[in-house]
């Protein structure tokens, strides 16, 4: 089978260095094994949505040489695929209403772990969410490409919302059935999104949708050890001077670029690139420290 990969921001501000970190290693990934590299924006969280970011994104990954393949496909034009998908888990039996809010799952002692309150039905009036019933019994195994063997006792992560309250679809059903719809064959993204594989495995499994190999990366943190991302106001890249964003990404992966790289047009960088990707160079790290807004001073963990 043909290599498929994707990457899939959402647009809930500009393209910031954690995002441009992972997206530099799918694209690599995909690159180096002569594979497709496709872009997904995850619009699905309308509330957060910040306007004009996801024009932004599109530009910003191909003024650095980031072009994908095939049209950019927006989740907010996928609704008709979810509901199929939401159709076909309730006839199995394994969709059912939940009136529980975060706050009482917090207030009842379960660490953000649903412990199945409704199963057998709303507990109050007013409005619900739709939860996955998962097997409480069952444990799935992922042999993750970087992080290595890994269990996932399902009645450890609880039943996942996959329609909110408001009637917004949510991210675990969304994203097992547009990777499948795409084609998908591997995903690379941050160990942030390790723990919730288990519910997207469950979810491929009972739709019956192809699992994709995983690859995931080191965090990518600040010197303070928090989470890069644009919910810590890490500063965005304009897609001016590539050869400084890119070689920053190259190092943060590990790849040793020679200083001199920098300098080069993008085509060259990413040839380089691309011809040196070794992905194994990360394993055994957990997080990545970058300091943010200074390409050229990358401080490594």
């Amino acid at each position: 089978m043909s290599y498929v990969g994707r990457f899939a921001p959402s647009p809930t501000g500009r393209l910031h260095p954690g995002s441009l970190f992972a997206a530099t290693a799918s694209y690599l990934e995909a690159r180096s094994r002569g594979g497709r590299w496709l872009l997904r924006i995850e619009d699905l969280d309308t509330p957060r949505i910040v306007a004009g970011s996801a024009e932004h994104i599109q530009r910003t990954l191909l003024a650095l040489g980031l072009e994908w393949d095939g049209p950019v496909v927006f989740q907010s034009q996928r609704t008709a695929a979810y509901i199929a998908a939401q159709a076909e888990l309730q006839a199995a039996g394994r969709l059912y209403a939940c009136s529980c809010s975060r706050r009482q799952i917090e207030d009842g002692g379960a660490q953000g772990v649903y412990p199945g309150t409704c199963r057998k039905g709303p507990q109050q009036a007013g409005s619900t969410a739709l939860r996955f019933r998962i097997d409480d019994a069952a444990v799935i195994q992922l042999d993750d490409r970087l992080q290595g063997d890994r269990k996932f006792q399902l009645r450890d992560l609880g039943d996942p919302v996959v329609r909110r309250r408001d009637g917004l679809f949510a991210y675990q059903l969304a994203v097992v059935v547009d990777d499948a719809a795409a084609g998908v064959t591997d995903v690379v993204r941050g160990t942030d999104l390790l723990a919730s594989t288990g519910w997207q495995l469950a979810l491929q499994a009972a739709l019956g949708l192809p699992t994709p190999t995983y690859l995931h990366l080191p965090l990518l943190v600040d010197g303070d050890g928090r989470k890069l991302s644009k919910s810590l106001d890490a500063d965005p890249i304009d897609g001016s001077d590539p050869g400084r964003w890119l070689v920053q990404a190259l190092r943060l992966l590990r790849q040793s670029p020679p200083p001199a790289l920098e300098l080069e047009p993008k085509e060259r960088i990413w040839d380089w690139a691309v011809a040196q990707w070794n992905p194994a160079a990360m394993r055994g790290l957990a997080a990545l420290a970058a300091e943010v807004g200074l390409p050229a001073r990358s401080v490594l963990s």
